[in-house]
């Protein structure tokens, strides 16, 4: 595993309880969001993968929305706390760096894809584009911006080793038309966020 990827990993299993208990309501105050969730929902046919999944709070919300979602994290910690919190549902260690292995009718990877170095960037979203069936839905979501950040504390004060790599939505959808995706949408949430949605032709 190259040590990014293990920083990662050890960052977000030290953090993971602390993590939950600070993001379990956010959606409540990011009514925006909540409409991009809602819209995937409506719009996705077949099985979803939240990459990037956390503790499993969006894989909940979108089963709650009637899609059959799972969860796929880096973090083993946080897959352990998904499966406590929310036993009927499917949740697995993986990473997005290596094949999903089966085949969805949607992906969703919210500010999960922050933490991969550009370089590997096309190489995830390629993985996204095998795993997706034709007319499949992908969402992204990220930090907007034109650096990289060293995030060394977080969630309660817990020590963290993570890159956060900020990016302009038109960088992310060309990385996207190169992967062979039909950018659809490209949502700023204020200042520092943005939501993609794209489609695998």
């Amino acid at each position: 595993m190259s040590d990014w990827l293990a920083d990662t990993r050890d960052s977000y299993d030290t953090v993971s309880v602390s993590y939950a208990e600070q993001t379990r309501d956010l959606l409540d105050g990011l009514p925006h969001l909540r409409a991009a969730l809602r819209l995937f929902a409506e719009e996705v046919r077949g099985p979803v993968a939240d990459v990037g999944c956390g503790p499993g709070i969006i894989t909940a919300l979108l089963h709650g929305l009637g899609v059959e979602a799972f969860g796929i994290d880096l973090s083993p910690e946080m897959i352990s706390l998904a499966r406590r919190n929310h036993p009927g549902l499917r949740f697995e260690v993986g990473s997005m760096t290596e094949p999903l292995g089966e085949p969805v009718g949607g992906i969703i990877a919210w500010w999960s894809l922050i933490h991969v170095p550009d370089e590997l960037v096309p190489v995830v979203l390629g993985h996204f584009h095998q795993a997706l069936r034709p007319d499949g839905l992908l969402q992204l979501g990220f930090h907007v911006g034109d650096e990289t950040r060293l995030k060394t504390q977080g969630y309660g004060g817990h020590p963290m080793r993570v890159h956060v790599h900020l990016r302009r939505p038109e960088r992310v959808a060309e990385w996207l038309r190169e992967a062979g995706f039909t950018v659809e949408a490209q949502w700023l949430l204020g200042d520092d966020g943005a939501v993609l949605f794209a489609r695998r032709g």
